[in-house]
C-alpha cells in the first residue's frame, strides 16, 4: 500500500516559500531550512509533508494544490494579503474554486468545501 508522504513544490527562493506557505497552511519548518531545500509539516502533527526544492526556472510547474475551507472569500483573502495573487482564469458557471499564484508563480486553488 501507497501513500503521499510529501508534495515536493518548486520554487526559486527558499526563504519567501517557506514564509508563505507556513503562513498560508499553518505549517512549521521539519528542521532548518537549506539553501535549495526545505521540509514543512502540519503544525499540529497532522496532514502531508510539503517539499520545498529551489529550481532555477522561473516558469511555474505543472502541478497546483487543492486547498479545501469552508471560508473561500475571508481564506483568499488572507493568501492574498501574504503574497498570492489572483490568476486570470476562465471559470466555469457555478465554479466552486479560485485560483491563485503563489509568489513564484506556482499555481493552486482554494475551493468552497
Amino acid at each position: 500500500m501507497l501513500e503521499i508522504g510529501a508534495v515536493v513544490w518548486g520554487v526559486q527562493d527558499i526563504p519567501r516559500a517557506v514564509a508563505f506557505w507556513s503562513s498560508a497552511l499553518n505549517y512549521k519548518l521539519k528542521y532548518p531550512a537549506s539553501d535549495d531545500w526545505a521540509v514543512l509539516v502540519p503544525a499540529d502533527g497532522n496532514g502531508v509533508q510539503l517539499s520545498l526544492s529551489k529550481v532555477s526556472s522561473p516558469k511555474a510547474k505543472r502541478h497546483h494544490l487543492d486547498l479545501f475551507t469552508d471560508h473561500q472569500e475571508a481564506e483568499v483573502e488572507r493568501l492574498l494579503a501574504l503574497g498570492a495573487a489572483r490568476k486570470e482564469w476562465r471559470y466555469p458557471d457555478g465554479a466552486d474554486y479560485v485560483v491563485l499564484q503563489d509568489p513564484d508563480g506556482n499555481l493552486f486553488c482554494v475551493v468552497q468545501r
